[in-house]
């Protein structure tokens, strides 16, 4: 029997000084500003708490240069949850940016693709573009948990929960899935970076780090089936995730948002504004 689940974005980083360059290919401005934010997901009911992606912590971000906002286990400390209480975690893909912290879950059974795994720790990764987004000890933590039994490998799409299902999408890493999750309002996906931005999917156009450009361009179009709504899509990066949903807690210039309930911002226009860019 499924289960209802209430859905949260937890912001623990954002990137001010992006350009669309950075978000986009075959887009006729390069130029123009273009933040992007960085979340962990929760999602919960009476039964239980799943946390979907770890973050990055603070090391990470001296290394990348990339400040955080607050730790991401601060910002799920906020919420009341103690990660090391944890035990369940899905992975979407193994990215620096949504699995730098997993040491931080040591009782957490870890959900991933089976080729995701393989994708980190293989031949692809003599290649520096392709590298870029892993982190080396992120990959060995990961390594940790496979023997000592914390992970449960998916091999395509699965189920994880009543109600929380993971779709295996591809395209800006080889192992990349998101999250489907049934919530009061119907089927919720949580693309994670299936689509960076509200823009990628519904115009069409690409993220720039790409493993598969087909595969991203399917996924675009395979999150969209998968929910039982057009607001139900949740983008992994797009500031307008926290203009569009209610915030109920900020702390540190981290934030949590509700993405559960009907959107406060008009979904409706944003979605013609990124169409008619077509």
């Amino acid at each position: 029997m499924e289960e209802i689940y209430e859905v949260f974005a937890l912001k623990y980083a954002d990137r001010n000084g992006r350009i669309r360059g950075d978000s986009f290919i075959f887009d006729d401005d390069h130029s123009s500003p273009h933040p992007m934010d960085y979340f962990i997901w929760v999602i919960r009911n009476g039964a239980r708490t799943i946390v979907i992606d770890t973050g990055y912590d603070g090391a990470e971000a001296t290394r990348r240069d990339r400040p955080i906002l607050r730790e991401p286990v601060e910002v799920l400390r906020d919420f009341g949850i103690d990660a090391g209480e944890v035990d369940t975690v899905i992975i979407t893909h193994l990215h620096y940016d949504h699995a730098g912290t997993l040491d931080r879950f040591p009782n957490a059974v870890f959900h991933l693709q089976a080729s995701e795994m393989a994708f980190a720790t293989g031949p692809c990764m003599c290649h520096g573009a392709l590298q870029m987004p892993y982190t080396a000890e992120h990959i060995c933590d990961m390594v940790r948990k496979v023997y000592s039994g914390k992970v449960v490998f998916h091999d395509g799409d699965g189920s994880v929960a009543p109600g929380v299902e993971v779709a295996a999408i591809g395209g800006h890493s080889r192992g990349l899935q998101s999250v489907r999750v049934k919530t009061a309002r119907g089927w919720l996906v949580l693309a994670s970076d299936a689509a960076h931005f509200y823009e990628n999917y519904l115009a069409g156009k690409p993220f720039p780090i790409v493993e598969n450009l087909e595969a991203m361009y399917q996924g675009f179009e395979r999150i969209q089936e998968l929910a039982s709504a057009p607001e139900l899509v949740i983008p992994g990066h797009d500031p307008l995730v926290c203009q569009m949903f209610p915030l109920i807690g900020a702390q540190g210039g981290a934030a949590i948002h509700r993405l559960d309930v009907a959107p406060i911002g008009d979904f409706a226009a944003a979605v013609e504004r990124f169409r008619a860019a077509d």
